[in-house]
């Protein structure tokens, strides 16, 4: 990520403006909510039918370190998931984010909560992102009560209603269709809001996303299409899947622009034209150029079908964590020491988030019935043979 200039807007006499200092900061680093840091993305986007927007992002000192505060959480809590895997403390399919955090805090740092985000399966950093709570996480992993689906939902089916997160979702490439068709209840509602909706490079094949696109372009609706594209879908790579692998410019007659989905400014910059393009012309490709260091799923070593260099390579060059850290270092907001205590805040607020999911209960038996019927309508349940009554559904 380019360096550009930093300029700074203070003054002693404004004595209402908010200072941001991080509680594990030096009291003598004091940064004001109008200071203003100009940042140039790492490349220049590449657009399809539109003119990209401009490489410099104005962002602030606490903007920052908040940042690397969220990449952080996000990257230990799933490294932490890995290991909760591989105890059996968490069962069934687990797909995990690391590397790819500055997709999730550079698209929410351009929208608001009230716009819709739906993803596939790799859906825990997007929660989070959204507002949801280590605690909530983990008790969904492990299928407790306290998760954020109650429990029943599992890695990856998360869920927050409040912030307009409608999952998580495990039939490749279906959760687009319905982000199409809650961008046209948002069209119905006219209040200014979008929908992103995430899909993987595995999921660009898929004809159930060109019907949704083609649909939502005749209707002008206010989606965004992200395709987290990072190179693998399961073990195949990107070129022996897709003949175009371009894929923001799959949409043919609608827009996309290629982002750099390791830098989080250039995610928050993409983002932000997306959602004004959108609600003004309707749909629009984002492709995010990503990585993930884990393999597809906890099942996938991810290492038969790449190399460990390649692996290391990204990690040591492309690093979305490590760029924010070096930013935060070249502008002196930080000593690398203090880095290193938030990464350590991050880690114990994880131990303590799964100390406490682990006491919460297993959802009880009769959850297995819930949210399955419309409430009230007498709906009853037999045994496989159709003559053992079981029960009168609630």
């Amino acid at each position: 990520m380019a360096l550009s200039r930093l300029s700074l807007n203070t003054s002693s006499s404004s004595l209402s403006r908010l200072l941001f200092r991080p509680s594990l900061l030096s009291a003598s680093r004091l940064f004001s909510s109008s200071d203003v840091l100009t940042i140039e993305t790492s490349v220049p986007f590449t657009a399809h039918q539109c003119d990209p927007p401009p490489r410099t992002v104005e962002t602030t000192p606490k903007e920052l370190l908040g940042f690397f505060r969220d990449m952080s959480v996000m990257r230990r809590m799933e490294i932490a998931a890995d290991s909760l895997y591989k105890s059996k403390l968490i069962r069934g399919f687990c797909h995990l984010y690391d590397g790819q955090e500055a997709v999730a805090v550079g698209m929410e740092a351009a929208i608001t909560r009230r716009d819709a985000i739906i993803t596939a399966y790799r859906d825990h950093c997007i929660f989070l992102g959204r507002g949801g709570s280590l605690v909530e996480a983990f008790a969904e992993l492990m299928g407790r009560q306290g998760g954020c689906s109650k429990g029943k939902g599992g890695s990856m089916h998360f869920y927050k209603k409040d912030s307009h997160f409608y999952g998580g979702h495990g039939i490749v490439g279906a959760q687009v269709p319905l982000g199409c068709g809650i961008a046209l209840g948002q069209k119905y509602s006219k209040d200014g809001t979008v929908t992103f909706a995430m899909y993987g490079d595995g999921a660009a094949n898929q004809g159930q996303l060109f019907e949704a696109l083609n649909m939502s372009a005749l209707l002008d609706l206010p989606v965004i299409l992200v395709c987290e594209n990072n190179h693998y879908g399961m073990g195949t790579a990107e070129w022996r899947a897709a003949k175009s692998p371009a894929y923001y410019k799959r949409g043919d007659y609608a827009p996309g622009l290629k982002v750099d989905g390791m830098d989080a400014f250039a995610v928050k910059q993409a983002c932000k034209f997306a959602k004004e393009h959108a609600l003004k012309n309707g749909p629009i490709i984002l492709e995010m150029d990503t990585y993930r260091y884990h393999g597809h799923s906890m099942s996938d070593p991810g290492s038969t079908y790449r190399t460990r260099d390649e692996i290391s390579g990204v990690r040591q060059e492309r690093d979305p964590i490590e760029r924010i850290r070096k930013l935060i270092l070249s502008h002196e907001l930080a000593t690398a020491s203090e880095l290193k205590d938030i990464e350590k805040q991050a880690r114990k607020e994880v131990d303590e988030a799964i100390a406490q999911a682990k006491e919460n209960p297993m959802p009880d038996p009769s959850e297995l019935f819930t949210n399955v019927y419309v409430k009230g309508f007498g709906v009853e349940a037999f045994g496989a043979d159709r003559k053992e009554f079981k029960a009168v559904l609630p």
